[in-house]
């Protein structure tokens, strides 16, 4: 299975240039950290919104509507 950050990462280590062999690999680990930081970011992000919406879920059923109509069905235990 390709996987093209794969390939872009390995095609910018090899690729020729007036650099030593460590500058080109301290490059290479600095794009794959920042693009590995992006991803769990993004899957924090993610998770958190999922759990803000089960909370809401969760707790939807505990609120009771409210009306602030009187009831005419009442009875009271006046006397006339």
């Amino acid at each position: 299975m390709r996987d093209p950050f794969e390939e872009s990462l390995r095609d910018l280590l090899n690729k020729p240039s007036a650099q030593d062999e460590a500058e080109r690999l301290g490059r290479v680990l600095k794009t794959a950290n920042r693009q590995v930081g992006v991803g769990d970011l993004f899957g924090l992000m993610g998770h958190w919104l999922q759990g803000l919406l089960i909370a809401v879920n969760s707790g939807a059923g505990h609120v009771a509507p409210v009306s602030r109509r009187h009831s005419s069905n009442r009875s009271f235990d006046k006397a006339d």
